[in-house]
């Protein structure tokens, strides 16, 4: 068998979309289920900047959350944004939050914990019908955040 090489292989690069913040509603605590806790968040607006554009996330999007452990976070948040030229973004984030199980139960009473304690990555996919975005529905996304206890803040970059 001969060995492969990679070698031609470009690495990846990343390139700043997005600075986001999110406004969160009153959790929706649905409780233990046998898969752990669920929690649903009502996504309730906030805004985006981007490299020369700007959006504002529009009210009626959710944070699906699952609480696996003490430790451990699993996210899921639908929402759309409109740019300032008035085109629609269909945002689907999938990320994991985790965290020392004493700042998680902070996290979870909504209260402030210091950002450096918390691990919180992102998976954002991207969706548009607008003839400027098209790219977008054709690229993957990776992303960091920072919950807040009204607002998530992150920052969103394209995988080149």
């Amino acid at each position: 068998m001969t060995a492969m090489t990679l070698s031609s292989a470009a690495e990846p690069k990343l390139h700043f979309f997005a600075e986001l913040a999110v406004q969160v509603g009153t959790p929706i605590e649905v409780g233990r289920t046998p898969r752990g806790t669920r929690r649903m968040i009502p996504i309730t607006g906030g805004q985006a900047r981007g490299d020369g554009w700007t959006a504002r996330v529009l009210p009626g999007g959710a944070d699906y959350q699952l609480v696996v452990s003490e430790t451990l976070a699993e996210l899921q948040a639908h929402y759309v944004m409109e740019t300032d030229a008035g085109d629609l973004l269909y945002v689907r984030n999938q990320a994991i939050r985790q965290a020392p199980a004493e700042v998680t139960a902070k996290l979870i009473r909504g209260e402030p914990v210091d950002p450096a304690l918390v691990y919180f990555r992102c998976i954002p996919a991207l969706e548009s019908s607008s003839r400027t975005l098209q790219w977008v529905n054709e690229r993957l996304f990776v992303g960091s955040g920072v919950r807040r206890p009204q607002q998530v803040e992150m920052k969103f970059f394209v995988l080149d």
